[in-house]
């Protein structure tokens, strides 16, 4: 009888001591893995993948600057985050003060970066497992300007640029892209990658330029200027009208017989000075074509002569209208 007894408690006790063991590498485990420093950080990520901007904000214990909130929610903040891969979550490294450094390595672009997060342990639940936060920092922010525009697309977001620039409040990490795609003007792409709440970022400058369909529309509008007015000096009879274009002869040349006509039209040439759009210099060519009087020998004979010109216009976009003026001097 005691001998079974004996058995008995000592299966007792060898079951009792798996338990616990058992019970011990459950808590490490889960101290592991859900109740990790690493595991706020996974729920940030997630929550930057899926742009939910309030729940990044609030994991990340973050303040938000004076600043444009435009990147920090829905499909800004999904593109931010969709362009880092290979991510590599490490192991955490002690800090004083119950701090952890949680590091975090990924690929943007073919660069291999790294970020690292400063979490604190808040406390334990259930006795045994610890609960970890980020320690409460603020957010970067990027400045972007852009030449002679008032708007901008970051991250494939309409955002407003007054007097050609703005500040950003971003999260990180993540790739911010800045461009400007209009009709009549469009600056190439550029792009600010961000690592860390404490790095200097370069700010993203959009060079602004004239597009080909702006440059095509002043050129009709020049076309039709010079068109017209070669029209109205052949209908006038003059040789001297109030065109770009003019020819001065010592002979006399017979009414009914000029002729005017545009033989090369300038080439559009837009840049930005001054805050304004300034369209360069306009250069072309116009052929006279009449029968003028020799003032010494009274024989008629052929004139014929191609006169070059050049003059000035003002340029005025508004929206999708433009207006070219023409500045003419006598």
């Amino acid at each position: 009888m005691s001998q079974a007894l004996v058995r008995i408690a000592a299966g007792w006790l060898l079951g009792l001591m798996l338990a616990v063991a058992g019970a011990i590498v459950a808590v490490n485990l889960v101290n592991d893995t859900v109740a990790s420093p690493q595991q706020p950080v996974r729920e940030y990520l997630d929550a930057l993948h899926s742009g939910d901007g309030g729940k990044a904000l609030g994991l990340l214990r973050a303040t938000v600057p004076q600043a444009n909130a435009a990147m920090l929610d829905g499909t800004a903040l999904q593109t931010a985050a969709s362009r880092f891969a290979n991510v590599k979550i490490g192991d955490a490294e002690e800090r004083p003060r119950n701090q952890v450094m949680v590091p975090m390595e990924y690929t943007i672009d073919g660069s291999r970066l790294r970020t690292e997060f400063m979490l604190e342990k808040t406390g334990t639940e259930w006795l045994f497992f610890n609960t970890w936060a980020f320690v409460p920092s603020r957010l970067p922010t990027v400045d972007i300007t852009v030449v002679n525009a008032s708007e901008a697309t970051v991250n494939g977001v309409p955002v407003n640029m007054p007097n050609g620039r703005n500040t950003f409040a971003v999260f990180y990490p993540g790739e911010y892209e800045a461009s400007l795609n209009g009709e009549y003007f469009a600056a190439p792409p550029t792009r600010a990658t961000i690592t860390g709440n404490n790095v200097p970022v370069a700010p993203l400058n959009l060079l602004t330029q004239a597009t080909e369909d702006l440059k095509e529309d002043v050129g009709a509008k020049v076309k039709e200027f010079l068109d017209t007015c070669a029209a109205e000096a052949q209908k006038q009879q003059k040789l001297q009208p109030d065109c770009p274009f003019y020819y001065a002869s010592n002979n006399t040349v017979y009414d009914g017989t000029i002729k005017w006509s545009i033989t090369e039209y300038p080439e559009i040439s837009i840049e930005p000075f001054g805050g304004r759009w300034v369209v360069a210099p306009l250069d072309g060519k116009a052929r006279v074509e009449a029968v003028q009087q020799n003032s010494f020998t009274g024989a008629n004979f052929p004139l014929n002569e191609e006169v070059d010109f050049s003059f000035t216009t003002r340029l005025d976009v508004a929206g999708d209208t433009i207006k070219v003026t023409p500045l003419l001097s006598y």
